[in-house]
C-alpha cells in the first residue's frame, strides 16, 4: 500500500510494516478472503439502508436522502494515546464551560484583555437574553464534540469545537454495531473498549442536570425540528435508545409555570430538553417570531429555573472560529495551565497584518468562515483554481472579520478497503463528551470521518466523506 510521504499513516510504518496498535487486527485481516470482505461491505450498506441511517442534503439536491459511506477498516487508538487525549479534552471542555459562564456574567477575560470585546458583542451567536443566567447545575455545554486531527505519532490537534448541537454520535454507535454483527470473531481477538452504553450515559448525564423542581426520576425529551432536518435519524435514534420522548415544538406548551408535553393522558411536565433546534427558533416570543419549531414562553420558564435546555442557549459562540483562535488563552485563563491539546495555527483575517499575509498566501492556506460548518464556505488553497482564489480574495477584502485562515495540514491517513485493496485516506476524529455536575464523561472512541477521494482533506459527509468504526484498545 503506497502512501503520501508527507502524511503519517496510522496503520503502516513508512517501510510497510504494521504499527503495534494494528498488529492484532492485521493478523485477523490476513486470514480473510477479499471476496468475502467485499460481500460484507455490500451487506453493511444494506444494513444501513434497512436501519434508515441516512442524512438529508440541503442545497442543490434539497430533500435528497443519502447513505453515509461506511468503511470496514477500523481506526485504532491505543490506551496510552487515549489517556493523553482525554486529559486534553477534559481540560478544554472545562475551559469552554468557564468561558461561557464568564461572558454571560462579569466578562473577566475581556477585562483582562485576553479576548477582544468586539468578538463577544458583535457575535451573532452571543445571546443578551442569557446575561446573568446560570443554567441548572451550572452546565452550559452538556454534550460537546471536539474535532481532532493527527499529524504525527504523538501529534493531535483540535481543529474545531462543537458546543452547540454536535451531531454524528448515532453513526459512532451504528458503525460499532455493524462491525460486531459482521465480524463477531474479530472482537474476541482484539480487546476494544465499548461505546454501546453511550445512550444510557447520556440519559444519566442529562438527568443529573435537571432543575431543582424535578422529581427523583426527571423526564427527558429530545426536541427535533422534524423529519426534514438533516439529522432527524439521529434525533429519533437517540430518543429511542435513551427511553426519552421525541417531541416537536407543537407537542410542547407552557402549563402552570412548567414546560409540558402532550401525551394520551393530557400534558405532562418535562424537566430536561435535549434540543436539536437552533437558538433562533427555540422561542418565538424571545427570538424569531415566525418560528414554528420552538415553544412560546420556554425562555421565561428557563430563566425561572423550571427546565434544563441542553445545550444551553448562547453556547454557539464557543463554536465560532474566531473564538477558537483564542482557545489557548481561554484554556490558560480559566485553568491556570498550558493547553494539553494544541490548536491549529490560525490567522484572524480581522487583523490587518494577518489579512495581508493570508491574501499573499491564499494558494497554500485553508480559509474558513468564522460561523461556517459542514465544509461549506471554505477555500482549500492547494486544490483551488486561480479563478477560485481570485474570487475568494475579493470576499476576504470585503468582509475580513468573517474569516480565519490556517495552514494546510498533512492529516494522518488510515487505509480504506478500496477496489484495488488497502488505500490510505485522510481522517479526523470527533470524540463525544458529556458534562454534568457529577463530572465529565468521554466515550472511548468517537466518530472517525474519512475522505474517500484520494488526496482529499474534506471529510464531511455532506462533501462526499464516509465514516469508520473508531477503536480504543483496552490496556
Amino acid at each position: 500500500m503506497s502512501q503520501s510521504p508527507s502524511s503519517y499513516d496510522e496503520m503502516f510504518e513508512a517501510d510497510g510494516t504494521v504499527r503495534p496498535a494494528y498488529a492484532g487486527y492485521r493478523e485477523w485481516l490476513h486470514g480473510q478472503d477479499s471476496a468475502s470482505l467485499r460481500r460484507k461491505g455490500i451487506e453493511a450498506e444494506s444494513f444501513f439502508r434497512r436501519t434508515g441511517i441516512t442524512f438529508n442534503v440541503y442545497g442543490d439536491t434539497a430533500g435528497e436522502e443519502r447513505l453515509i459511506p461506511f468503511d470496514m477498516i477500523p481506526r485504532i487508538i491505543t490506551a496510552r494515546e487515549w489517556r493523553k487525549l482525554t486529559r486534553g479534552i477534559e481540560q478544554r471542555v472545562r475551559a469552554l464551560n468557564a468561558f461561557l459562564h464568564d461572558i454571560y456574567h462579569r466578562q473577566e477575560i475581556v477585562r483582562a484583555g485576553r479576548v477582544p470585546q468586539r468578538l463577544i458583542a458583535e457575535n451573532a451567536a452571543y445571546l443578551p437574553q442569557m446575561v446573568g443566567m446560570v443554567p441548572p447545575g451550572g452546565v452550559y455545554t452538556h454534550i460537546v464534540g471536539i474535532d481532532l486531527v493527527r499529524t504525527g505519532p504523538d501529534e493531535f490537534m483540535v481543529l474545531e469545537d462543537n458546543a452547540r448541537t454536535p451531531s454524528g454520535v448515532s453513526y459512532m454507535l451504528e458503525n460499532r454495531e455493524t462491525m460486531m454483527a459482521m465480524f463477531p470473531e474479530l472482537f474476541t481477538k482484539v480487546s476494544v473498549r465499548p461505546v454501546q452504553d453511550y445512550p444510557r450515559r447520556l440519559a444519566k448525564s442529562l438527568a443529573a442536570c435537571a432543575p431543582a423542581c424535578a422529581g427523583d426520576r426527571p423526564t427527558v425529551a429530545v426536541l427535533t425540528p422534524g423529519i426534514y432536518n438533516s439529522a432527524y435519524f439521529e434525533h429519533a435514534f437517540l430518543a429511542d435508545q435513551m427511553g426519552a420522548e421525541l417531541v416537536e415544538g407543537s407537542d410542547l406548551r407552557v402549563v402552570d409555570g412548567r414546560v409540558a408535553m402532550r401525551t394520551t393522558r393530557g400534558y405532562t411536565p418535562v424537566d430536561v430538553i435535549y434540543r436539536r433546534v437552533d437558538d433562533e427558533y427555540l422561542d418565538p416570543l424571545t427570538f424569531n417570531p415566525n418560528s414554528a419549531l420552538g415553544v412560546p414562553g420556554i425562555m421565561d420558564i428557563y430563566r425561572a429555573g423550571g427546565i434544563t435546555i441542553a445545550n444551553a442557549p448562547g453556547t454557539g459562540i464557543a463554536d465560532d472560529k474566531a473564538i477558537y483562535s483564542f482557545m489557548p488563552e481561554i484554556v490558560e485563563f480559566y485553568t491556570g495551565e498550558k493547553p494539553l491539546l494544541q490548536n491549529v495555527p490560525t490567522w484572524r483575517c480581522s487583523e490587518k497584518d494577518s489579512l495581508a499575509y493570508v491574501l499573499d498566501n491564499l494558494a497554500e492556506l485553508v480559509v474558513k468562515e468564522v460561523h461556517g460548518s459542514g465544509g461549506y464556505g471554505m477555500l482549500i488553497g492547494p486544490t483551488a483554481s486561480k479563478k477560485e482564489i481570485a474570487a475568494f480574495a475579493q470576499k476576504l477584502k470585503a468582509k475580513p472579520a468573517n474569516y480565519i485562515a490556517q495552514p494546510t495540514l498533512s492529516l494522518s491517513t488510515v487505509p480504506i478497503f478500496a477496489k484495488s485493496g488497502l488505500a490510505p485516506r485522510h481522517v479526523d476524529l470527533r470524540p463525544f463528551v458529556l458534562v454534568s455536575p457529577q463530572g465529565i464523561d468521554i466515550t472511548p472512541g468517537g466518530l472517525t470521518r474519512v475522505a474517500l477521494k484520494k488526496g482529499s482533506l474534506v471529510v464531511n459527509s455532506s462533501q462526499g466523506g464516509g465514516t469508520k468504526d473508531s477503536w480504543v484498545l483496552e490496556d
